[in-house]
């Protein structure tokens, strides 16, 4: 794998990958969103409050007596409703994990340069809200729509743009029968943090595409061009596109590290013994078929449980017996497409989709 030139000690710029420390703009990002501690595995559901989470700009303020979702472009009959419109229709429920396309962006090297994630930006809840289809039906698309924007509450400026935050999807992906309007997480009210009042969900895609706080839907007879969907989200090997969009959820295994963490360094300390280790896979592009642990660069078949949900993660376990001293464990997971983790890093400009299998440095004592 090729990557560009990056002279060591170059202070670090916008858009340009580095291999120097983390910068102050990247601790800021960092401070404002959170990732899932991986021990949140444990569960099948994600507290709210554990959920991986993050914000492109400012949590906007939406007051719900005048929040109106306003669905119109090219369609025969505009719409606009309130929030007990919305709820007053079929209402569905459903587990979905959600992963942040950026998830393993920190572990690249070089390192592009935003949001610093490790890997625990991901999290499964499952989500209250109605399907978009039958909304889309019923405002009537125009025979020449082709897209439909999705426009939420919160706006600002990345790369020179203001705009506020909006992506598309097309007609055919749009009227998917999982893809929802939600309201409620975990059976609570959204919570402000994670989009309420209103956000969109797009099951199997990474989460830039559910478009949170979200204001209106238009259908428009081009394609949408906005900078969160025709410049960011792209793999490419360069500053210049247009690479390959980012839609569906790569293909990934984590497990729970064992034992107990240093503090500082969070190496792993277990006894020596049986050790059960576990954890979740999932993926975007088909069913999870196979789960397998190295230790110590040898793979071993993991048991699977099954699914969550169609579109949510599920739980694998394998007893390890650890005999005592320093070893390094991995998981990787294989789905119905024939994709399979790498075990080697996957580089891209924007540090998207970094997959590649997890690595957990253990002490046996």
């Amino acid at each position: 794998m090729s990557t560009p030139h990056i002279e060591r000690g170059l202070a670090a710029t916008p858009g340009q990958p580095t291999q120097g420390p983390l910068t102050h703009e990247e601790l800021q990002l960092a401070g404002r969103n959170h990732s899932m501690p991986l021990e949140a595995l444990h569960d099948d559901l994600t507290p709210a409050g554990l959920h991986y989470l993050l914000i492109h700009f400012d949590i906007p303020h939406v007051s719900l007596e005048t929040w109106r979702l306003r669905l119109g472009g090219a369609v025969s009959r505009s719409l606009e409703l309130s929030l007990d419109d919305l709820k007053a229709r079929p209402a569905v429920t459903m587990p979905v994990t959600l992963e942040c396309a950026g998830n393993g962006r920190s572990l690249l090297q070089p390192r592009p340069l935003s949001q610093p994630w490790v890997l625990g930006a991901v999290g499964t809840a499952e989500w209250t809200g109605t399907p978009l289809a039958p909304l889309l039906e019923e405002a009537g698309l125009a025979s020449d729509a082709v897209e439909l924007v999705f426009t939420g509450a919160d706006s600002g400026i990345q790369g020179g743009v203001e705009e506020p935050y909006a992506r598309s999807l097309t007609i055919e992906e749009a009227m998917h029968p999982e893809v929802m309007l939600v309201y409620a997480m975990n059976g609570q009210p959204l919570p402000l943090q994670h989009g309420f009042p209103l956000r969109l969900l797009v099951p199997g895609w990474y989460g830039m595409a559910s478009v949170k706080w979200l204001t209106s839907i238009e259908a428009v007879t081009t394609r949408f061009m906005g900078y969160q969907q025709a410049v960011a989200y792209h793999y490419l090997q360069g500053p210049d596109g247009p690479g390959l969009p980012v839609t569906h959820i790569r293909v990934r295994s984590l497990m729970v590290p064992p034992g107990i963490p240093d503090f500082f360094t969070r190496r792993r300390v277990v006894d020596a013994g049986p050790v059960m280790l576990h954890g979740r896979a999932w993926s975007g592009h088909g069913d999870v078929e196979r789960v397998e642990v190295g230790i110590d660069g040898t793979w071993m078949p993991a048991h699977l449980d099954p699914p969550v949900g169609d579109f949510a993660w599920r739980s694998w376990s394998m007893v390890w017996v650890a005999n005592k001293g320093d070893h390094v464990l991995r998981c990787r997971a294989m789905d119905s497409s024939g994709a399979l983790q790498p075990t080697e890093q996957v580089w891209n400009y924007q540090g998207i989709g970094n997959n590649m299998a997890q690595r957990v440095e253990v002490t046996v004592r």
